[in-house]
């Protein structure tokens, strides 16, 4: 049975498959390919900055004061060694599946359908969160222009019931809260975010007509959305020197490295999407040299206009304001009595929400039309569509996935799941590299740099032994009383002393074990409720495997006729 799990796609049949324009080996039409750097640069940048630089960036700022510029980079570095493993294997696999696919090729099936269960996390439920963001903006430009939704068409039911039990609790009148004036049918309160059930819709209708129109879209709306924060950050600094408001500044880290730290969730957050370009390899014109500088490009990119935009904020007005601020960009204005500039605000996060949607509604469906053409999902999730060239059965689904929930569920719950979702796939992505076949020089594409790991991990593991050897032995000292997220540092402290042993021992190369180590040390910040979910999530998701996907694959497939001859 181990066997079985882990059996995997051949790097060779992959290539040559791509290399002929097929599906798959039964011929079926490719899709088309109409993508070059500037559109994947876009891309990258159209998932990046949205939910994050209109709304998590509050909480992060809140947490670490100025200093969480610090998070925006090490984050950035993380996604940096991450944007390079990926770059190789969108180069050597330039099939769409993203991470999925490339742990077939190097771990195999049962840790490559593992992937693409946690990148259901990434992008339908990641796209939770953004199209709620989404809502609470729209909302806010209808306002200000006198148009007044109820407040029970408007907000999730999960939301409005914890807002309800959270009153009640702290004793507070409940009178005036939406889960006490909403109206009631059939004994239950009809409580539904409409606008980000509509706004999925529309993006599910768009990504369903074609990449082509999807490409043209996100194009427009990155440019948009790029000149408005370059006027915030211009309009903001003149502020911010001209007022002498500079003072906000200090302390730079008022709560130290911890209080920095605690916006581990929200700051990955707001990197999250950058990787969808991977999974749109099939329909890039030349996906060898394209995909990886649009990942580095727009990574780049978005780090700057996060760490301007983040000094911008907290230069403003003073740091310690942005306590449960959804819209802190729209704050800081309307604290300035700027509304105007708040309200120009409002609209570039609807169209930066927008832009991210689309682009994870592009993402999920093609990750499931790569699994559905192994065998791991029921065929029509691979079905494309005669007209418009796009995996449309798969695109609805999405479409479903995401817009229910919307109605109902609150945002804050999914940030983190998303996010450890996401890093746990790039563990995998850094770590396949690592055991692809080595390409010799001059073979084309993108190839990472090869630097010898042997003695600078081990070095680096020691000094951060050191460093945070306080942490560690308090936390060894108060093992039976520990809460979970220190016994989740003492295991990245174990996982990396053997990462680096092995890479001592095997001369791992550098770059990828780094990434690995990064996005580890990230996992084990958010907190651990968010791992119990996870996990859960992940047997689910194991469970339906066992019961469909290890017997329908077409390597079980392709086994058993095997035998039988």
């Amino acid at each position: 049975m181990a066997r079985s799990l882990f059996r995997k796609k051949s790097l060779e049949q992959l290539q040559h498959d791509a290399a002929l324009g097929l599906n798959d080996a039964h011929g079926t039409t490719a899709l088309p390919k109409v993508l070059r750097v500037k559109d994947l640069t876009f891309m990258g940048v159209a998932a990046v900055i949205g939910a994050g630089i209109f709304s998590t960036i509050g909480t992060a700022a809140f947490n670490g004061g100025p200093g969480v510029i610090f998070l925006f980079l090490i984050t950035a570095v993380t996604c940096g060694f991450t944007a390079l493993c990926y770059a190789e294997f969108a180069s050597r696999v330039p099939v769409a599946g993203s991470a999925y696919t490339y742990s077939y090729v190097t771990f195999g099936e049962v840790v490559a359908w593992i992937i693409g269960w946690a990148l259901i996390l990434e992008y339908a439920i990641g796209n939770i969160v953004v199209a709620i963001s989404w809502s609470a903006y729209f909302n806010n430009i209808l306002k200000a222009i006198n148009i007044n939704l109820p407040d029970w068409l408007t907000t999730g039911y999960q939301t409005a019931k914890m807002n309800y039990d959270a009153a009640i609790e702290a004793g507070k009148p409940v009178s005036d809260l939406v889960y006490n004036t909403a109206p009631t049918f059939a004994g239950f309160r009809f409580i539904v975010n409409l606008p980000a059930f509509i706004i999925v819709g529309l993006i599910t209708i768009l990504a369903y007509i074609g990449i082509n129109e999807s490409k043209k879209s996100a194009n427009f709306m990155v440019g948009l959305k790029i000149v408005v924060l370059a006027f915030i950050a211009v309009i903001g600094f003149w502020f911010i020197f001209s007022n002498g408001t500079t003072s906000n500044w200090s302390p730079f880290l008022p709560n130290g490295m911890t209080g920095v730290l605690k916006g581990v969730s929200s700051v990955f957050f707001a990197y999250i999407g950058f990787d969808a370009i991977s999974t749109t390899a099939e329909e890039c014109a030349n996906p060898q040299r394209d995909l990886p500088r649009g990942m580095i490009y727009s990574l780049i990119l978005c780090t700057i206009i996060y760490v301007i935009i983040t000094l911008v904020i907290t230069g403003m007005v003073h740091y310690s304001e942005f306590e449960g601020k959804a819209d802190p960009l729209a704050y800081v204005f309307d604290r300035i009595n700027m509304h105007k500039i708040g309200f120009v605000i409002s609209v570039s996060a609807v169209i930066a929400s927008t832009s991210v949607m689309l682009v994870f509604q592009i993402g999920q469906p093609r990750i499931w039309m790569s699994m559905s053409r192994d065998g791991l999902l029921p065929k029509p999730f691979s079905r494309v569509s005669k007209r418009f060239k796009t995996p449309g059965f798969a695109t609805i689904i999405t479409g479903f996935l995401v817009g229910i929930p919307v109605l109902f569920i609150d945002d804050k719950l999914m940030t983190d799941l998303t996010s450890i979702g996401t890093l746990f796939a790039f563990v995998l992505v850094c770590g396949g590299v690592l055991y692809l076949p080595h390409k010799p020089k001059g073979g084309g594409g993108f190839r990472l740099p090869y630097i010898n790991g042997k003695f600078i991990i081990p070095v680096l593991t020691v000094l951060f032994v050191i460093l945070f050897r306080d942490r560690l032995q308090n936390a060894f000292s108060n093992m039976q009383s520990e809460g979970y997220q220190e016994i989740l540092f003492i295991v990245f402290v174990a996982a990396a002393i053997i990462i680096s042993i092995l890479t001592f021992i095997r001369n791992y190369s550098l770059i990828p074990i780094l990434g690995v180590l990064f996005c580890l040390y990230l996992m084990i910040e958010i907190p651990a409720k968010s791992w119990m979910v996870f996990f859960g999530w992940m047997g689910l998701g194991l469970l339906i495997y066992l019961m469909y996907g290890r017997r329908s694959s077409k390597l079980a497939q392709a086994a058993t006729a095997a035998a039988r001859a």
